[in-house]
């Protein structure tokens, strides 16, 4: 653990979150001043903070107070209300419905970058870092809404970049993540009219693909797969298999990026070249389908190019990649 701690450590200085960049390196990457940790938003659970834009503007504020007491009085009412919640599907226009609602809260937001992956990480570890800068750096660049299931790890860490870049946060929220043991149909700091916390996968994942379709050449939108277990696998291969099948219901190519910090899915790779050898995949039909990044620059270089953003308009604030030991998610 010390080895992940350290490289953390190394990490903080260069997210410079809610602060500007200094002259940029070659028109494109700028060293950030380092931030003290108590300028980064505290991660989920909420604890009382003001959310700020970039240029200092309140983005909204959440006291723990509020969320306690809007809890309390729940109180009695939260059995009734989790159990609301059950997806029994007693009618089709039950999940309808919900659909509809996911794609008018895509509507009204707008789309955007879409991201994936596990709830488990813990704010301590550097991936969760790195997802956070990417988030902020393809918010600003994109100047898009941000996408995610709402929820907490790389989930919390998008919503938190995004927040910095001063940019609209989305999400389509499920009652409890894998690794949670309570159930909760409220984010800890989110405004209400920002999220829905979904009955139905079948919907959340509906939601999750139309805010990343781009129906005119002027929509900027992305699929950003970080790192995850089999809720992440299960919606990597689910946008996989609609982009192949050109399902996705998007008028034009919609970029999907793989992130594979520190060799993550280096092994689903190698498993995936395996299916090219055995005949279930075409050769170089998996490659042609998403880009692999190995870190944050390579991840913003493709989607500017793939946008065609000015140099000018490259200025990513992004900390310096640092390899590090395998260190699990989930311990501190």
């Amino acid at each position: 653990m010390a080895a992940a701690s350290s490289v953390g450590a190394a990490l903080e200085p260069g997210l410079g979150l809610a602060r500007s960049s200094s002259t940029p390196r070659d028109g494109r990457l700028s060293q950030c001043p380092p931030p003290l940790l108590s300028s980064l938003h505290p991660p989920w659970p909420a604890a009382p903070r003001v959310v700020c834009s970039s240029g200092g503007r309140p983005w909204c504020t959440v006291a723990a107070a509020a969320n306690s007491h809007r809890q309390q009085q729940l109180g009695e009412h939260e059995e009734a209300v989790a159990a609301a919640m059950e997806p029994e599907r007693s009618s089709p226009h039950e999940v309808r419905e919900e659909m509809a609602r996911c794609f008018e809260l895509v509507r009204r937001l707008g789309r955007g970058a879409v991201y994936l992956g596990s709830s488990r990480v813990l704010a301590t570890h550097p991936h969760y870092l790195q997802a956070a800068e990417l988030a902020r750096e393809i918010a600003r660049l994109l100047d898009c809404t941000t996408w995610s299931g709402a929820g907490p790890g790389f989930m919390d860490a998008a919503t938190q970049g995004a927040l910095e870049a001063g940019k609209l946060v989305g999400g389509f929220k499920i009652g409890k993540e894998a690794g949670e043991w309570t159930t909760s149909n409220f984010h800890p700091y989110l405004p209400s009219e920002s999220y829905l916390t979904c009955r139905f996968f079948s919907a959340r994942k509906h939601g999750l693909v139309d805010a990343a379709v781009r129906n005119c050449p002027t929509d900027r939108t992305a699929v950003v797969a970080l790192p995850g277990g089999i809720g992440t696998l299960d919606e990597l291969f689910e946008m996989m298999a609609l982009i192949q099948l050109e399902r996705i219901g998007s008028t034009f190519p919609v970029p999907f990026l793989l992130l594979n910090y520190d060799s993550y899915y280096s092994k689903l790779l190698e498993f995936l070249n395996d299916c090219e050898q055995w005949g279930t995949v075409a050769p170089g039909e998996v490659a042609s389908l998403w880009k692999v990044c190995n870190g944050n620059y390579e991840a913003l270089e493709y989607l500017a190019q793939f946008y065609n953003v000015p140099v000018a308009g490259r200025n990513y604030c992004i900390s310096p990649q640092l390899k590090q030991q395998i260190t699990s998610y989930t311990t501190s």
